[in-house]
């Protein structure tokens, strides 16, 4: 299981501040587990863990075996929380070049709908035309348009390449139980269905089947992907004692730092496969804090690759920052540096020991580094990188975002925000029931 270690914090904040939240926290938690506070109509992820049936987990893992069995290459079509939970436990625990060996265990997976450039949908549709493919269409709506439109193109080039009878064998539909226009299609096609539960938001999904289909037909163990995730929910209950509860201190010590200047989060990491938690977390965390002018800023950067760029910011910038990286224990690999006669690089020092200490000490130096530089230091401890693991990793992120967003004092499950763009595209894009909208920014244009 993860463990954090917020040690490195206190030499910009007390030990006993933190301590202090303690109230503030089960006053928190008590809203979460009561449903008092702000945002109660989705809470559905709160308990999710513990509640998902061995039924439920068969009834996925048939379908991925159907998409396995039937597939060379399975796009997931989908944005923000529709793609970004199941991208980082694909990513995370697949080899780094599967997509370039020979012999695939799995299909390739390809992420669409989360974008809306002509290019890479062209790119896209072309990589296909030679392909066996299948399509995880995950909307609760279904008229999101980055996703609409890419499996408007997605269904019909599957349609046409493998006949319309054989396509609904492999293309599925995760969205709302009964209305929008996802669920419309998919009765009127005979598609296989999953739902995304009325009162889990988006990017708390990843454990729905939004995240666990897509995982499962990347060949990964979802069972112990939600037993990590339901042993994590005990970890972090509000009947835990605040000192002992991970979430709980997460989401103190984040609002401690917050209310003394540092404004900006970055999520750090020195395993490239966790860039897509990252991408993740930042959605989590944005989407629940940025709210009512109020928020820390989330931004991710993957080490040691960005010392070479980031890292003079993050040394001497301003320090209106701090940092959570995310350690990983254990490898699962062996390579150790060799000797070279002529040592022109001056590794040889080197020689011996293997690369993963060398990362590190890399890890080591620069946290010693930017703590001396001003930059407070959380660490969470990954054991290693397994199905268990990230389940843990990932409920104890949303369990510290629930408790801080209500400690931030808004509401950490809505995204008012979100709507702003679509009006203005809408409305340039001469939507039906977009005209007063369309000729005022035309005005204003």
């Amino acid at each position: 299981m993860i463990s954090l270690n917020i040690e490195k914090t206190f030499g910009f904040i007390s030990k006993e501040k933190v301590s202090a939240y303690d109230a503030e926290v089960k006053a928190a938690q008590e809203m979460l587990e009561k449903g008092t506070g702000k945002g109660n109509d989705f809470l559905g992820w709160l308990h999710l863990p513990s509640f998902i049936s061995k039924e439920h987990l068969a009834e996925l893992n048939a379908t991925a075996k159907v998409l396995r069995d039937n597939c060379e290459v399975v796009i997931i079509a989908g944005i923000g929380g529709s793609y970004l939970g199941a991208r980082a436990v694909i990513e995370a625990l697949s080899n780094s070049f599967t997509w370039l060996q020979d012999k695939k265990t799995a299909p390739v997976m390809i992420y669409a709908g989360h974008n809306i450039s002509e290019d890479y949908l062209y790119e896209l549709t072309e990589y296909l035309k030679d392909k066996k493919f299948g399509v995880i269409n995950i909307s609760k709506s279904g008229t999101t348009t980055e996703t609409a439109l890419a499996f408007r193109l997605l269904k019909k080039q599957c349609e046409d390449q493998r006949g319309k009878e054989t396509a609904k064998q492999v293309i599925v539909a995760v969205t709302d139980a009964k209305k929008g226009a996802a669920r419309v299609t998919a009765d009127k096609e005979g598609y296989k269905t999953f739902i995304i539960p009325d009162n889990v938001g988006g990017r708390f999904s990843v454990l729905t089947p939004v995240g666990l289909l897509p995982i499962a037909v990347a060949g990964f163990d979802i069972e112990q992907l939600v037993a990590g995730a339901a042993d994590m929910e005990k970890a972090c209950g509000a009947d835990v004692p605040f000192a002992e509860n991970p979430a709980a201190i997460y989401a103190a010590t984040r609002n401690e730092l917050y209310r003394n200047g540092k404004k900006i989060e970055i999520l750090v990491n020195f395993c490239p496969k966790l860039h897509y938690v990252s991408e993740w977390w930042k959605q989590l965390y944005g989407e629940s804090e940025g709210k009512d002018n109020k928020g820390i800023f989330p931004a991710s950067v993957d080490f040691s690759t960005d010392l070479h760029s980031m890292g003079q910011w993050i040394q001497e910038g301003e320090r209106s920052i701090f940092e959570t990286v995310i350690s990983l224990d254990k490898v699962d690999h062996k390579l150790e540096v060799p000797f070279d006669e002529a040592n022109l690089d001056g590794l040889n020092f080197l020689a011996g020991k293997r690369v993963d200490e060398v990362n590190k000490m890399a890890e080591l130096g620069t946290q010693l580094a930017h703590v001396d530089g001003g930059v407070p230091n959380m660490r969470i401890v990954l054991p290693s990188l397994n199905e268990y693991n990230i389940g843990g990793l990932l409920y104890f992120f949303e369990k510290a975002c629930g408790i801080s967003g209500y400690l931030l004092g808004v509401n950490p499950f809505n995204q008012p925000g979100v709507e702003a763009y679509k009006k203005n595209m809408f409305a340039l894009l001469d939507k039906p029931g977009y005209e007063e909208e369309s000729k005022a920014i035309r005005a204003k244009l």
